[in-house]
């Protein structure tokens, strides 16, 4: 994957290839290189329909064993992706996206569901959380085989990279006030990477990035603008979690045992809110578990191999460790 060859800061909008229009939709101008589901050496996938009203989907990944033709005696764990791309962009079908759920499965190893959700500014948040809180009934209810024969469900963890972060903590926290309403689903933490969030005030590190090359406060504010509700700003719960009481939940995230990573970088203008969110996490008595590397960018495990390979590294041993 290649960034574009735009000055962000100059261009917001051509930087992310839209173009926004008098009926408040945008055209998506960049187009992102798509991979179909396949059958490739290590991991087999498929593309399964979840609500043909709202047509989202989902993209599910096994790993290639030995044994795959027939259910297993010890089932894999069951990840849950939800891809970034600041409530705007991307898709389960794109080759990046495509590859790190590929990779996941097959480093773990784990099932891996990787949800399309609606994008804004068409259909503004909350929507991306509601359909991926439907992915996650999908799952509970479904009889898709690659589910029921090798998941093992009582093992499941949410995932998210940039808004996708964002979505897997705000879904989490929708998902802890099901109690046994997931059943046989059990979740036990939430992996939030390069996690997106915002808000009204610049941090320092917003500050200090502001003429970031990759992922800037303007670029950021823009997508803030197209994403969240018409008339909120970025102290919006949906964006700045610090705004939102919700210590009634972390006591049930407490509670059920469910522990929390957050991966970030030095070099991510985010960086600052994602240590916020930790610091905030931790004092409200949940477990959580923290990586912030030197140097990077926003996203830089899309672009650098060896930095994804730490990754998939953290992200195994944290899920291996429940």
């Amino acid at each position: 994957m290649e960034l574009p060859q735009i000055d962000p800061t100059a261009d917001p909008c051509g930087y992310l290839g839209i173009i926004r229009n008098p009926d408040g939709s945008i055209t998506r101008t960049l187009k992102l290189p798509q991979c179909p589901a396949s059958s490739d050496a290590a991991v087999l996938s498929k593309d399964i329909p979840i609500n043909k009203e709202t047509n989202t989907w989902a993209r599910v990944y096994l790993p290639r064993r030995p044994e795959s033709s027939a259910a297993p005696a010890t089932k894999l764990p069951l990840l849950i992706y939800y891809h970034g791309g600041g409530f705007i962009l991307g898709s389960a079908a794109a080759l990046f996206i495509h590859k790190l759920c590929c990779e996941i499965a097959s480093e773990i190893p784990a099932v891996v569901v990787s949800v399309d959700y609606r994008l804004a500014p068409e259909h503004r948040l909350p929507a991306a959380y509601d359909d991926c809180m439907e992915a996650l009934e999908w799952v509970r209810s479904t009889g898709e085989e690659w589910l029921t024969d090798f998941a093992d469900l009582s093992k499941c963890f949410l995932m998210g990279t940039s808004a996708g972060g964002n979505i897997a903590y705000h879904v989490g926290l929708r998902a802890v006030t099901c109690g046994d309403g997931l059943v046989p689903v059990k979740i036990q933490g939430l992996i939030l990477h390069h996690p997106f969030f915002g808000g009204v005030e610049r941090t320092p590190s917003e500050v200090r990035l502001a003429n970031d090359k990759v992922f800037p406060p303007c670029v950021a504010d823009v997508m803030w603008d197209l994403g969240l509700p018409i008339g909120v700003d970025r102290d919006h719960e949906y964006a700045n979690p610090m705004t939102a009481d919700k210590s009634h939940d972390f006591e049930k995230v407490r509670d059920q045992g469910w522990r929390v990573l957050v991966t970030g970088c030095e070099g991510d203008p985010l960086v600052d809110r994602q240590i916020g969110l930790v610091k905030m996490l931790k004092e409200k008595g949940v477990d959580v578990v923290s990586e912030f590397s030197e140097g990077g960018f926003h996203g830089v495990e899309h672009f650098d191999d060896s930095k994804a390979k730490i990754l998939y590294n953290v992200v195994k041993n944290f899920v291996l460790s429940f």
